[in-house]
């Protein structure tokens, strides 16, 4: 197993790294950590890991001291941390040159390496290297990451292709701001953002017929509800499972009601218990599944009682479960609104005014003001125009200092002035341009 290893080292040191689509993610600048990049299967964190390592070769570190190695290999079946262990002391012998350059090493499905939680903390504990870890979602969740590395390890989350990188992996990417962009152009994204709305952003979906998107996007979800949630949990009702699981993915932005879920299996004559129905949710969001997204308050009370908004990880899974025929392109926004805002790094809620007016999301985003965002399809008519506005009119006189926008995916502006305290936003400009703000 050990010459494997050596095998292994060989190559990783010997391939340049691959060419690929460069994914926006801001990694954390603290020294002396991990990074553990998390996210959901196929999501393409292997993938950044080699655009990590590109970019330290591009800041002139040495080839030799950036080691990339994936564990998921049927000749390293039982390898234990003694082993990449030995093997990160045989690098130091084999490029003594390097002993004064700290090392970079890419550990990639590290889950499968036992033991391999006390390896990491020694090797930062020493400060030998820099390590970057990935895995399967089954075995690295937020909770274990903060356990099994006792402060030593910060998340980087993985997110499919936001509009933008999928712009630029299909090869359409703007190279100049929306306000600069001719009009021919614009309603070019526009159509694009059709598109990405409905077809979603897995990169190894992006540009192939539906037949076959729809054939990947359901095995994807097949392997995550049945390995990183049936199997890991063992699920003793998988049939109420794969009904929540089908009805969140089908109704994005909807309210989870435990109590609501639970009425309708039972009208099913599906038995499960109202705490089995909470524990089902929890574990498709710990697999990256869906994300919930709770009310803004400060009671923790309040936030426990009123339901959560249930968010698809991509707006591709949308049509693949809604059956009824309804149109869920502004739904569908909203899903791809919200992951926006957390791949920009907001906490993200929900908002509700006293008088009962609901705001899609309230973003706070350190070190700016709160950020309260209405999404909408169309402005066009008078009631829909008038309900957005009162939301977020409502909402802004209780919290002073925050900022108002208006995300339509029509890009016509709205007939009527709006007031200075809210801004309108096309949703291809507020996806393209950076952190939103206005």
């Amino acid at each position: 197993m050990r010459q494997v290893l050596i095998d292994k080292l060989t190559e990783s040191l010997a391939r340049q790294p691959p060419t690929l689509t460069r994914r926006e993610i801001e990694l954390p600048g603290v020294p002396g950590k991990a990074l553990v990049v998390i996210g959901m299967r196929r999501s393409g964190k292997t993938s950044f890991l080699w655009q990590c390592l590109g970019d330290r070769l591009a800041a002139d570190a040495p080839r030799e001291s950036l080691v990339f190695l994936n564990f998921e290999d049927e000749r390293l079946v039982g390898l234990g941390a003694a082993d990449v262990g030995w093997l990160i002391s045989q690098h130091g012998r084999l490029y003594p040159e390097l002993a004064e350059t700290r090392c970079t090493w890419f550990l990639d499905e590290i889950q499968l390496v036992t033991g391999w939680e006390s390896l990491t903390r020694r090797l930062l504990d020493e400060g030998r290297v820099e390590l970057f870890l990935s895995g399967s979602s089954a075995k690295l969740l937020s909770s274990e990451v903060a356990t099994s590395m006792r402060g030593r390890a910060l998340e980087v989350l993985m997110q499919p292709f936001g509009f933008r990188e999928w712009l630029r992996h299909s090869g359409h990417e703007p190279s100049r701001s929306w306000a600069r962009l001719p009009r021919s152009e614009r309603a070019s994204l526009d159509q694009r953002l059709g598109r990405y709305l409905v077809e979603g952003g897995f990169p190894e979906t992006v540009g192939v017929s539906q037949r076959d998107r729809h054939a990947l996007l359901k095995s994807y979800v097949d392997v995550v509800v049945l390995r990183d949630v049936i199997e890991r949990h063992a699920v003793s009702n998988p049939v109420a499972l794969r009904w929540i699981q089908r009805h969140l993915l089908a109704n994005p932005a909807g309210a989870f009601s435990a109590q609501k879920h639970f009425d309708a299996l039972k009208s099913q004559g599906v038995p499960v218990a109202k705490d089995t129905v909470h524990a089902y949710l929890a574990h498709l969001e710990d697999a990256f599944l869906v994300h919930t997204v709770s009310l803004h308050t400060a009671s923790e009370r309040q936030r426990m009682v009123n339901p959560r908004k249930a968010y698809p990880v991509d707006p591709g899974l949308i049509p693949l479960f809604e059956r009824a025929g309804r149109p869920q392109t502004g739904h569908a926004l909203e899903t791809v609104v919200l992951h926006e805002l957390r791949r920009r790094g907001a906490e993200v809620a929900y908002l509700k005014t006293k008088e009962g007016w609901e705001v899609d999301f309230m973003a706070r985003i350190p070190g700016a003001a709160p950020l309260l965002v209405q999404v909408c399809a169309t402005l066009g008519d008078q009631a829909t125009f008038e309900r957005e506005l009162r939301s977020l009119r409502t909402a802004l006189a209780e919290h002073a200092g925050a900022h108002a926008q208006l995300v339509t995916l029509d890009a016509t502006p709205p007939t009527q002035e709006l007031p200075d305290d809210v801004s309108w936003w096309p949703a291809v400009r507020w996806l393209l341009e950076p952190w939103g703000q206005g």
